[in-house]
């Protein structure tokens, strides 16, 4: 089994900054891609960012120039740092990853961190 854990999520003031890390363990063989999504109250889970094992990140409009995602290869790890943030940044962050292991390429999902941005 393969398990995704999320960690640095908190309360911060507008303008502050909040570094998230999410971490994959279990039986992987390979990690392809990983990725940060966001789900307000009231409104679907959206993509935030996202990284290849080779480095190639994407990331939605909203964030770009203020979000920056890393991967770390050989810790099964990902991280999403998160500067300049907005009361609109506030909503339960989960990590997502495309991964091989013995049952296969599946996509996980950790748990979620929540992240509040006081106005």
């Amino acid at each position: 089994q393969v398990h995704l854990v999320e960690s640095g999520g908190g309360l911060v003031q507008a303008g502050g900054s909040l570094r998230l890390s999410c971490a994959a363990s279990g039986s992987i063989f390979s990690v392809h891609a990983m990725g940060w999504y966001r789900q307000a109250p009231g409104k679907q889970r959206e993509l935030v960012a996202s990284i290849t094992s080779g480095g190639s990140s994407n990331y939605a409009d909203s964030v770009k120039g203020r979000f920056t995602i890393s991967i770390d290869n050989s810790e099964n790890a990902m991280y999403l740092q998160m500067s300049s943030l907005k009361p609109e940044d506030t909503a339960v962050y989960y990590c997502n990853a495309r991964i091989s292991g013995v049952y296969g390429t599946n996509n996980y999902w950790g748990q979620g961190t929540q992240v509040t941005v006081a106005s």
